[in-house]
């Protein structure tokens, strides 16, 4: 990947950043994206940037272990870049992650157990892998912790329930990966607005 493809990617991913906070799903400075370059080299969001105005430059290079490294080595990443470094580890095909505040998969998280059910949706074929809507999905819900390590911990354990390309943090957030960053927003895409109808149709009086 030469300098100017590898700046190309971070300006595309950085228009989708934009364009969620824009959807609310980025309030105050909260969220954090990560993609890993043609090297192996994981790229993530840097910590406390307000996601309406993130640009390329609001990247920074960060070690297996999350650290900041060269140039970055002083500088904050995100506080759950371990979860990045740690999906990168169970998928190695993976070159995107994006991670969503997004309101209907919080709210749904706060009422359900372990896992979110949907089940003869079209839009279920936005999950890799899935060619028909007769079909039923479950998206497991974990719950929100502030200790990095215990959590990746619990992602290895689990790593057989992540086969959506994705889950839910509870009342916090969902993550969300690809092969690209196409795969990565469909991903995303299609697990908001899955729990949009869910909440939606629960609401109903």
């Amino acid at each position: 990947m030469s300098t100017q493809q590898l700046n190309a990617l971070k300006e595309e991913i950085a228009g989708v950043i934009r364009a969620y906070h824009v959807k609310g799903w980025s309030p105050a400075t909260s969220t954090n994206y990560s993609f890993k370059d043609d090297t192996g080299t994981i790229w993530v969001s840097k910590s406390g940037v307000d996601k309406a105005y993130f640009s390329a430059n609001d990247f920074m290079k960060v070690t297996t272990e999350g650290e900041g490294c060269d140039e970055y080595v002083d500088i904050k990443p995100s506080a759950e870049t371990l979860i990045h470094c740690t999906l990168y580890k169970l998928f190695p095909e993976v070159k995107v992650i994006l991670h969503s505040h997004g309101a209907f998969p919080v709210v749904l998280s706060s009422i359900v157990n372990d896992e979110i059910l949907f089940e003869g949706y079209e839009i279920l074929k936005g999950f890799e892998g899935i060619s028909t809507h007769e079909t039923a999905l479950n998206i497991p819900v974990f719950d929100n912790s502030q200790d990095m390590k215990t959590f990746c911990n619990l992602l290895e354990k689990n790593k057989e329930k992540l086969t959506a390309h994705s889950f839910v943090m509870r009342k916090h957030g969902t993550y969300a990966w690809g092969k690209d960053l196409f795969s990565a927003k469909r991903h995303i895409e299609t697990l908001d607005y899955l729990c949009q109808c869910k909440w939606m149709i629960r609401s109903k009086p």
